[in-house]
C-alpha cells in the first residue's frame, strides 16, 4: 500500500503509484471529501475553460465541403466496425 509522510508545512507529496493511476499531473486539483469519519481522496474535473488554447490553432478554417466529407468519413468507418 502506498503511504506519504506530511511535512511541517503541511505538504505531502502523492506516491507515483497513486499519481499514475488516478492520471494526476502538476496543477491537477484534488477534492478531500469527508467519508464516514476519515476523508476520501478525489480527483477534481477539468473545468472546460481550463482546455482553451490546449491545441495549436490551424492555419486555416476548414470548409464546409471539407468538413461535410470528413464527416461522411467517419460514419462509412463507423458502419464498417
Amino acid at each position: 500500500m502506498p503511504t506519504a509522510t506530511m511535512t511541517s508545512k503541511g505538504q505531502v507529496t502523492v506516491p507515483r503509484e497513486v499519481r499514475e493511476r488516478l492520471g494526476l499531473t502538476t496543477g491537477s486539483l484534488l477534492d478531500f471529501v469527508p467519508d464516514q469519519g476519515s476523508y476520501r481522496l478525489a480527483t477534481r474535473a477539468t473545468a472546460v475553460s481550463e482546455l482553451f488554447d490546449i491545441l495549436p490553432r490551424p492555419s486555416r478554417a476548414a470548409t464546409i465541403e471539407e468538413m461535410d466529407a470528413a464527416i461522411a468519413a467517419g460514419a462509412a468507418e463507423a458502419m464498417t466496425r
